[in-house]
């Protein structure tokens, strides 16, 4: 797939093996095309589909030797959309999830290809997840993830023909279906434990299940339709530690030993100069919650309270921040900056309760946990508490505008990344898609004008006391550069000090190589001339 510059107006590609040659499949300029999945026959091609225009995706099915495509779903509600559809090993039937746009509430359907008829797989009341993961090889069962046994992602064979559920799974973290075996013996799994996920291989006759002994921080099952190989001797798994980003490796059944297939650091970047965060918790200042938070700390930094610290605010808010390799906190970390990177209420891997906990209530209670996140660190005695930063991107931008226009006197700087700042503005511009998500998560903004206007930043530009840089995306749907260019004109009015940079080639983030390294080296120069890390020798620039 690929889209133009970042408008995520997506188009499918066919890539021939045998001579490299492109071509544009489907070429919609006006429609996006995602998550292409191929029939078991190599002939149909199943994907999400969505006009610009429109807040629905649909499941459409490309015939590639006549050329036709047909309408798998259609007529969908506005407030929901169909999303990855998985083929049965014979063809015949696609399972697919559908999700309203709350996000408290999803669906699986089966549907015959042949006709498009589709059945609800999981009636059920009150506000409930379900996700199908994979066919069974005999067509009989779905292996899906659902919170409805105990409010936390678990996973559960649900038998197509009953729609009874059997759950194989009932703990209180993150539990991700993964994929059967091609001889149906075996199922995969993996369980995200306070940022750290591992894969687990689950026998069905059994009923045994053995945690797989990979390497510490984010494991997750590869393969584009199943991780295993045919004769189900190997897995194929991704790994993304703290030191080194996302790599492929194997998995041998037989001996349990690990093969590492790829190498992506790139040559004189060494592992060892990454830093590995300590994972901490502490209270929310309400009293409500317990908040999980990974903390890097640079290489030799002395405990005499004179370094400045990052507050690092993950995007979403429906996101975590896992023991996963972070470009821009690494070179962060080498400049000499203590991070915190919190997971605030709302954030997914603690359950449906915390997740939904900051719903009507976005940059309120979510934004008190990001400021008990500034009073812990304060406390380690590494941090000089009037050299604290705060920096995100995408929600976390807009966290970090909300952070410095409440809490004014806490920072010393702050950097929104592809930011939104105005509630009013952003629902009025944003992707159909997200427009109802918003909707749905803050309600009405007539009805609730007053609430929209307390948490936006732009209404209360004149507290801010932190100079600031910006970054946006010429082309984001998500969070348009209208919104940064609010910011950086209510500032300059004001005599406020702003610096601002757009990527007009970038969307909702920074997908080509040179602007990522413009952007890290504009925000290390910004901070260094405003918040300066201490003379420590624990920079690799040192």
């Amino acid at each position: 797939m690929s889209d133009y510059d970042g408008d995520e107006q997506w188009d499918i590609f066919l890539v021939s093996p045998s001579t490299g040659q492109v071509v544009n499949l489907t070429n919609t300029r006006e429609i996006a095309e995602e998550s292409p999945t191929w029939s078991p026959d190599g002939r149909y091609l199943a994907y999400m589909v969505k006009p610009k225009t429109s807040s629905v995706f649909e499941i459409d099915v490309y015939d590639t030797l006549m050329r036709e495509t047909r309408h798998l779903t259609s007529g969908t509600a506005k407030n929901k959309m169909n999303v990855s559809p998985i083929w049965s090993r014979d063809g015949k039937w696609i399972v697919y999830t559908q999700q309203q746009a709350k996000g408290t509430d999803s669906n699986i359907f089966v549907a015959e290809v042949a006709n498009g008829k589709s059945t609800l797989l999981t009636p059920h009341q009150g506000e409930q997840l379900y996700a199908a993961n994979d066919f069974s090889p005999d067509g009989k069962q779905v292996l899906i993830t659902a919170n409805a046994a105990n409010g936390y992602d678990n996973v559960a064979l649900l038998d197509i023909a009953s729609t009874k559920i059997s759950w194989l799974t009932q703990d209180k973290w993150e539990i991700s279906g993964g994929n059967f075996s091609s001889d149906s013996k075996s199922i995969t799994w993996t369980a995200n434990v306070d940022g750290n996920t591992d894969i687990y291989l689950h026998d069905i006759a059994s009923g045994k299940t053995t945690s797989l002994p990979l390497p510490k921080g984010v494991n997750q099952v590869g393969g584009a339709e199943s991780a295993f190989t045919r004769n189900g001797s190997r897995l194929l798994y991704y790994h993304n530690g703290p030191n080194a980003p996302n790599d492929v490796w194997i998995y041998s059944l037989a001996d349990d030993k690990t093969r590492q297939i790829t190498h992506a650091l790139v040559a004189g970047v060494r592992a060892e100069d990454m830093v590995e965060p300590f994972l901490v918790h502490y209270p929310s200042r309400d009293g409500k919650w317990t908040i999980s938070a990974l903390v890097y700390v640079p290489y030799n930094l002395p405990r005499q309270a004179v370094s400045p610290a990052i507050v690092y605010v993950h995007g979403g808010p429906t996101s975590q921040t896992v023991n996963s390799f972070s470009r821009i906190i690494q070179y962060m970390v080498n400049q000499g900056y203590i991070v915190i990177a919190p997971n605030y209420r709302g954030s997914t891997g603690y359950g449906k309760e915390f997740q939904q906990a900051n719903l009507f209530d976005m940059g309120g209670g979510d934004l008190q946990d990001v400021l008990a996140a500034a009073d812990w660190i304060k406390q380690t005695g590494y941090v000089d508490p009037k050299k604290l930063i705060l920096m995100g991107g995408s929600y976390g931008g807009y966290m970090t505008m909300m952070g410095v226009t409440k809490a004014p006197d806490v920072w010393a700087a702050g950097v929104p990344i592809v930011p939104f700042v105005n509630w009013f503005t952003e629902i009025e511009n944003e992707d159909p898609v997200l427009q109802q998500s918003d909707l749905a998560t803050m309600g009405d903004p007539v009805k609730n004008k007053a609430l929209f206007e307390d948490r936006s930043p732009i209404y209360f530009i004149d507290r801010i006391k932190a100079p600031l840089l910006l970054l946006a995306g010429g082309h984001d749907p998500r969070c348009p550069k209208t919104e940064a260019q609010q910011v950086v004109d209510a500032i300059k009015k004001r005599g406020g000090v702003v610096e601002y940079k757009v990527y007009e080639n970038e969307g909702h983030g920074f997908a080509r190589v040179e602007n990522q390294i413009d952007a890290y080296k504009r925000v290390a120069e910004f901070l260094k001339a405003h918040v300066p890390p201490a003379d420590c020798g624990c920079s690799l620039n040192e």
